[in-house]
């Protein structure tokens, strides 16, 4: 549940304000002074803080300073009484978010909490994509002690300098957006703007708007005129995650605008050149997808002029401490409890496990366990209970070295894969959502995997 920080030194306001947060569904710590303010902060990490300006024991701009020390993302809100909102407004210039005059009107309050909150929100995720796709981080320095990726991310490097169309191929989960953004901040493009667009998310008639744009009219909801992706991206990237799920009528568009470098957006008559470079993605198998019908294959040469394939994470398995590392870090910060260290029996288990999630079921268990963390070290008791199960349910001795390896590997793979859609499934009472959820994975891969082990 969210949490928010009240601060007020009148008992009133404690109870009265308190109960109205409440009512809004988030939870509300209380504090009369700005002392206790700033221990609770430090105690609760709250998501937001509420404090009065003038107060008999310290002030509002105590508060806000203990707050940009402590956790910058957290917006403050300035109580402040009629005739003091020049204050108020000398705290927004020091960062607090916004302010409230008293007396407070509920639904003013509502809609502050809600926007500070997303707003927040927003910060911290804008933070770790910052991080993500820093230089030091997403590509030379980091999570590559294989030979696979370290082969990747040399080929990452040498496309970013061209401008040719690129096309990263690999399974859910094993961070296709994030070499997307890599290409896009080593070119000579980073200064524009990185778009990116999920080909499932959205239905063929309003991809087809997000993607070229509309004139005012040209449909019943067109109120007024509105630019495509393909304008906002241009001198820059466009990001087409899932190509293989696009309506093939929208292919033979996007294939004009291709060849052309020209679209028109919907119900207009004027030609719009454009400048942009194209990264597109996909889970499948792009020559399985043109035989099935997936994909144009006049698109699909277009589009993948430079293959870029990211190998699964069960394939390069010498990376998973590293990433194990990186996640502690990442989500540390946010955590009650700081996690050291790993036990060599649970990093053993973390290593042997298949991770069918790739990176991305990786990422939510190591958070789910600095989450749920009780000490610094993690042993297998803090492993999620699928992840011991699995492990002790395969037995290697049984592995039969008579086969060719690559019979042998898909051979046990098959097993663990139909094993873990049984138990996943029964888990969750057949609910595809959340054990989707759960694995780190699309509904999508979901479903192949439940279709290929039947």
């Amino acid at each position: 549940m969210k949490k928010v920080l009240l601060i007020d030194d009148e008992p009133d306001i404690l109870k009265d304000c308190g109960e109205i947060i409440q009512q809004f569904g988030y939870e509300c710590i209380t504090a009369e002074d700005s002392d206790i303010g700033i221990e609770l902060l430090k105690q609760e990490r709250p998501d937001i803080v509420i404090t009065d300006q003038k107060m008999k024991r310290g002030t509002g701009f105590t508060v806000l300073e203990a707050v940009n020390e402590i956790d910058p993302y957290v917006p403050v809100i300035i109580f402040t009484g009629f005739g003091r909102i020049e204050l108020a407004v000398e705290a927004m210039k020091k960062g607090a978010y916004d302010y409230l005059q008293k007396p407070v009107l509920p639904e003013l309050l509502e809609v502050l909490l809600h926007k500070s909150y997303e707003y927040s929100k927003l910060r911290r995720e804008n933070f770790l994509l910052r991080s993500q796709i820093n230089p030091d981080i997403s590509l030379e320095n980091v999570i590559a002690n294989s030979p696979l990726m370290k082969d990747l991310i040399k080929r990452v490097l040498k496309v970013a300098k061209s401008d040719t169309n690129v096309m990263i191929i690999g399974e859910s989960g094993t961070g296709k957006e994030l070499i997307a953004r890599s290409i896009h901040q080593h070119s000579h493009r980073k200064d524009g703007s990185f778009i990116p667009i999920d080909c499932v998310a959205l239905p063929a008639t309003l991809l087809e708007s997000e993607l070229f744009g509309f004139e005012k009219g040209a449909f019943t909801d067109a109120v007024k005129s509105k630019p495509g992706m393909f304008e906002l991206a241009n001198s820059g990237t466009l990001f087409l995650d899932e190509i293989t799920e696009l309506e093939i009528s929208l292919q033979a568009k996007l294939l004009r605008v291709l060849q052309e470098r020209q679209l028109r957006r919907i119900g207009g008559r004027e030609l719009l050149d454009i400048d942009v470079r194209i990264i597109s993605a996909t889970n499948r198998n792009p020559e399985e997808a043109i035989t099935a019908g997936k994909i144009r294959e006049d698109l699909y040469y277009r589009l993948n002029v430079v293959p870029i394939y990211i190998p699964p994470l069960r394939q390069r398995k010498e990376d998973i401490p590293l990433l194990i590392q990186y996640f502690f870090k990442k989500y540390n910060p946010f955590a009650r409890i700081e996690v050291e260290e790993i036990s060599r029996e649970a990093m053993q288990i973390l290593v042997h496990y298949n991770w069918p999630g790739n990176v991305r079921e990786l990422e939510n268990i190591i958070q789910r366990i600095i989450s749920l963390a009780e000490s610094p070290k993690i042993n297998i008791e803090a492993l999620p209970q699928e992840l011991v199960m699995a492990s002790n349910e395969f037995d290697y001795e049984e592995i039969d070295i008579d086969m060719e390896y690559k019979t042998a590997k898909e051979k046990y793979l098959a097993q663990f894969e139909k094993k873990y859609v049984k138990k996943l499934l029964e888990k969750y009472n057949g609910n595809i959502r959340q054990a989707a959820k759960m694995a780190g994975i699309s509904r999508q891969t979901l479903y192949r995997l439940m279709e290929s082990n039947q």
